[in-house]
């Protein structure tokens, strides 16, 4: 990765900062995006290589030509995009409003569609690339109190697995990542039944791994040529293999795990 430009999103924190850094000590060229420019050129003050701080708006769709143009012609070319902004969910659906949904889709599923569809057309006519898209064990399995998060998760990897299939021949590559409990702010960032912010974070995140373990984790399997890749452990990483292996089995403990009073306990304790 040593001189090649990787633009990634949701740079500012977690994953998206520690990606950042990680591909930096590797020697590549950075486009750091999301909203917060100060904690944009913070992530960068971190990184040793060339930086460009490129703040903009995820679901501000009519400026991406613009954008990406600007971050093409940085240093003429995109090797390498990650995409990786988002924002969760905690509230379950009968309670929801739909403005939930309308949000959190047009900022993790519409959004990275529409940066992506910038850029593909480019990179393949370059010759290739690479593409992390970050998803979830939430968009493998259906989880309780994350039904917007789980559909447009799911969504990041229909697409991004379609996107491989039309363009791998063409030397384009899409490891799609679906990470468990990461120690970021996605629990404390995460939206209410009402679209308010929900302010606290959770055992299940605060006791998961560091990003920086599960970018090196990430960057070993672009490294590896690896398309899918769950970086989850535990009952986060059984809930993934159960999905694939054994799904009324999964469907069955989901259910009972509400029924035992999961939701209560998460608006009583705000364990995750």
């Amino acid at each position: 990765m040593k001189d090649q430009v990787w633009w990634v999103t949701g740079a500012s924190s977690g994953i998206g900062a520690a990606l950042a850094k990680a591909l930096s000590a590797r020697g590549a060229k950075l486009i750091l995006s999301g909203r917060n420019v100060a904690a944009l050129e913070a992530v960068a003050a971190e990184c040793a290589t060339e930086t460009l701080v490129l703040p903009f708006e995820a679901t501000d769709y009519a400026a991406l030509p613009a954008i990406a143009e600007q971050a093409w012609a940085w240093r003429g070319g995109v090797e390498g995009l990650v995409n990786n902004a988002g924002i969760s969910q905690r509230s379950l659906a009968i309670e929801t409003d739909f403005s939930v949904y309308e949000r959190i889709i047009a900022v993790d599923l519409l959004a990275p569609i529409a940066l992506t569809q910038q850029l593909l057309p480019r990179m393949v006519e370059a010759g290739g690339g690479q593409i992390i898209a970050i998803s979830s064990v939430a968009g493998i399995a259906g989880v309780p109190l994350r039904s917007a998060y789980s559909a447009a998760k799911h969504g990041i990897i229909g697409y991004h697995d379609a996107v491989r299939a039309e363009n791998e021949h063409l030397g384009l590559k899409v490891l799609v990542v679906a990470p468990g409990s990461v120690r970021t702010n996605v629990s404390r960032n995460a939206l209410n039944a009402d679209g308010s912010t929900r302010g606290q974070s959770d055992a299940a995140i605060e006791n998961g791994l560091s990003p920086d373990d599960a970018a090196a984790q990430m960057l070993a399997a672009a490294d590896a040529g690896v398309r899918e890749l769950v970086v989850a452990e535990g009952a986060e990483a059984a809930i993934a293999a159960m999905r694939r292996g054994d799904p009324d089995a999964l469907f069955d403990r989901m259910s009972a795990m509400v029924q035992a009073g999961y939701a209560r306990q998460m608006n009583a304790t705000s364990a995750s």
